[in-house]
């Protein structure tokens, strides 16, 4: 899987894309509220590790997810 964190504009937040290793995308959510969907695509258990790392993301930068 691939993360990437894309910058939002005026009003609009900040997002995270999870997508599969065809670049479909799995899950979008808010880079804020990261916790809501990890059981959508089975990181459950690994909910301090996805936050540190969406944390120290670079903004369009599509990095290989590995937790």
């Amino acid at each position: 899987m691939y993360i990437i964190k894309v910058k939002g504009k005026a009003k609009i937040p900040d997002y995270i894309q999870v997508r599969d290793a065809d670049f479909v995308l799995v899950a979008y959510f808010r880079a804020d509220r990261p916790m809501k969907s990890v059981e959508k695509f089975g990181l459950e258990g690994k909910e301090e590790q996805l936050e540190e790392l969406i944390k120290s993301l670079p903004f369009g930068k599509l990095q290989k997810l590995e937790l």
